[in-house]
């Protein structure tokens, strides 16, 4: 799934990682533990790409998709229901498109391809998503705003759990009272 090899990267010529290596195998679940300032958000942003690596190379599988939990939340008017929904990208911006397009050939593409990703059914897979990190339908309607950080958080593990990533990436998990213990 990830192979990072001989990754070098420095920051004000600071050496946070010198030749760094590891392949970490498809369905493994891996956690890259160290102190404040030693590198693990650097490293996920090398990962995503946000950022270039000094040397060496990091390769994810082919058509891999990454998912990642930011460590800030969504804090919006949109409801926590709508923050899951938007982060399915493609569906997003073919529902977008879909109201425009005026090509029959293009509109047509645009209804097969919503239908392959089962767009039909994604407000009901996000409404699961949400009840199993607690959000009863009341809390699912309401806006982000208005949930503390770790309800905030969970939203956020609920939008790239919906997005189906291939690749899950989650900055400090834990760092929001009552997040700990969510299934």
């Amino acid at each position: 799934m990830l192979t990072i090899s001989n990754l070098t990267y420095r920051i004000q010529g600071r050496e946070l990682f010198e030749d760094a290596s590891v392949v970490i195998p498809t369905g493994a679940k891996t956690g890259f533990v160290g102190k404040n300032g030693t590198g693990k958000t650097t490293l996920f942003h090398l990962i995503q790409g946000h950022i270039g690596a000094d040397a060496g190379t990091i390769d994810v599988t082919r058509k891999a998709r990454i998912g990642a939990v930011a460590q800030e939340a969504p804090a919006g008017n949109e409801t926590v229901l709508d923050v899951v929904l938007a982060a399915d990208k493609e569906r997003t911006s073919l529902l977008a498109e879909a109201e425009t397009a005026t090509d029959p050939n293009r509109i047509g593409e645009i209804h097969t391809r919503l239908a392959e990703i089962e767009a039909h059914s994604a407000e009901a897979r996000a409404s699961s998503i949400l009840k199993g990190l607690g959000f009863e339908q009341d809390r699912q309607n309401a806006p982000a705003r208005e949930l503390s950080g770790g309800w905030r958080m969970r939203v956020a593990l609920a939008a790239v759990l919906f997005s189906q990533p291939d690749l899950l990436l989650l900055y400090e998990p834990t760092n929001f009272p009552g997040l700990e213990n969510t299934p």
